[in-house]
């Protein structure tokens, strides 16, 4: 069953592929679950903090440079990115908030997956995803509006909540059941990351089904858009590594957590606090930025492989 469960895991771009098509051909079925959106990212966010270990923040307790150094480069990597891309493509305003919003949300928690499956240094990845999404509802919020201000209005307050409640909230609950009932957590710790494949999933496909007329008279320039971010993303977090004088494990790891943002709860906030149509972007990226870091985790665990048995 477990051997079942993470397979099931591992083929998340799949099910993010599948579901997004199946959204566009069959919208009655998710349209219908956009009430229990805030729902749906609440338990994906328990199950997220049940399965963490005290142990893993220790190092940012005893030696937070890297962390925080870490956390810097995606916080300045990434908004401007999206910011620049989407001001040199000329994409409407709606698309334009949509690829800032990804680029001012943390580190998708499903980097910390695609670290392990790469080889590179998982406890610097969780280090990184856990305290930037700690850190994501005063920075989200004022960093969207430090670059979205001029083009909307950026309702900092809601978006602060928003993040309180369907992140910061349920992250607490998880910590307390697993505080309580570490051993039996212990146990299912396998199934939580299956919840999230299905969960992210979903909202992509919910995204899709809202924007189905919208995705018939997008051009080609968005999927351009989202191709350069996440690339430059992964690029750049490589490079801010190796400014850094990282080793090359930790290298690679800074790539994959500047690359991979957290998309679902960009989905999230542009359909509470925006329009579907931003909505788009983040779900775009979800699936692409899965499917790209997917494949270099291949390429690194090869070559890491090589590495081993030389």
């Amino acid at each position: 069953m477990k051997n079942v469960i993470e397979w099931f895991t591992r083929l998340m771009p799949v099910w993010v592929v599948g579901l997004g098509i199946a959204g566009f051909y069959l919208p009655g079925i998710f349209i219908p679950l956009k009430p229990y959106l805030d729902w749906m990212f609440f338990f994906t966010m328990i199950g997220i903090g049940a399965v963490l270990n005290f142990s893993e923040f220790i190092p940012i307790i005893k030696k937070p440079q890297s962390v925080l150094m870490g956390i810097g480069a995606q916080f300045v990597i990434m908004p401007v990115l999206g910011y620049v891309i989407g001001y040199l493509l000329q994409l409407p305003v709606p698309l334009r908030i949509g690829l800032i919003l990804v680029g001012c949300v943390p580190g998708a928690m499903a980097s910390n997956v695609i670290a392990y499956l790469a080889r590179t240094d998982v406890a610097y990845s969780i280090s990184i995803t856990s305290t930037a999404t700690l850190l994501s509802p005063i920075l989200t919020p004022l960093l969207t509006y430090a670059y979205a201000r001029t083009s909307i209005p950026v309702p900092v307050a809601g978006m602060f909540f928003t993040i309180i409640k369907t992140v910061i909230l349920p992250l607490g609950c998880g910590f307390l059941l697993r505080r309580f009932f570490r051993k039996q957590i212990d146990e299912i710790s396998f199934i939580f990351p299956a919840f999230s494949t299905v969960f992210i999933a979903i909202i992509c496909a919910m995204v899709v089904s809202l924007n189905r007329e919208s995705i018939l008279s997008l051009t080609w320039i968005l999927f351009v858009a989202v191709f350069f971010q996440n690339l430059l993303g992964l690029i750049l977090g490589y490079g801010a590594g190796r400014l850094y004088r990282f080793d090359n494990r930790r290298r690679r790891t800074l790539a994959i957590e500047v690359g991979m943002q957290n998309a679902g709860l960009g989905a999230l906030l542009a359909l509470k606090h925006f329009s579907p149509q931003t909505a788009l972007v983040p779900a775009l990226f979800a699936t692409w930025c899965v499917v790209t870091a997917s494949i270099l985790a291949e390429v690194w665990a090869v070559r890491a492989a090589r590495s081993n048995s030389m």
